[in-house]
């Protein structure tokens, strides 16, 4: 009668436990960068890079301002995006700089081979070959 018991209290406990619960599925979630990873650094070394670049300026510049923004949205600094863009500013202020004294030369030569006519010219030491 023993034994009996024994097989009708494991019975009763088992038609007591409730069925498993259905899992719902597990979407991916999109890739998360590592928590040491500054998402702006790339552009900011780019931009940097780039700064030292004749006429790349601009190009600098637009870098190292997005690399900038994406560090600042990740909660990071980014020194080097700075720099960047301290540096790119200056190369596009020293290109256009440039530009403008190229064009003004330009101009002035421009005028003098007008008022002198096609061939070679010596004034005041220059010598000017305009066609």
């Amino acid at each position: 009668m023993e034994n009996n018991n024994d097989t009708q209290s494991s019975v009763s406990e088992t038609a007591t436990t409730p069925p498993p619960a259905a899992v719902a599925p597990v979407t991916p979630a999109a890739p998360v960068a590592p928590a040491g990873e500054n998402p702006g650094k790339t552009l900011g070394i780019i931009g940097l890079v780039l700064s030292f670049l004749p006429f790349m300026g601009l190009i600098a510049l637009i870098l190292s301002i997005i690399g900038l923004r994406k560090s600042k949205k990740a909660g990071m600094s980014n020194g080097v995006a700075v720099a960047g863009i301290v540096l790119g500013s200056l190369n596009l202020i020293g290109a256009l700089v440039f530009m403008t004294f190229m064009f003004i030369g330009l101009g002035a030569l421009s005028q003098m081979c007008s008022e002198l006519g096609p061939g070679t010219h010596y004034v005041d030491g220059v010598t000017y070959t305009c066609s």
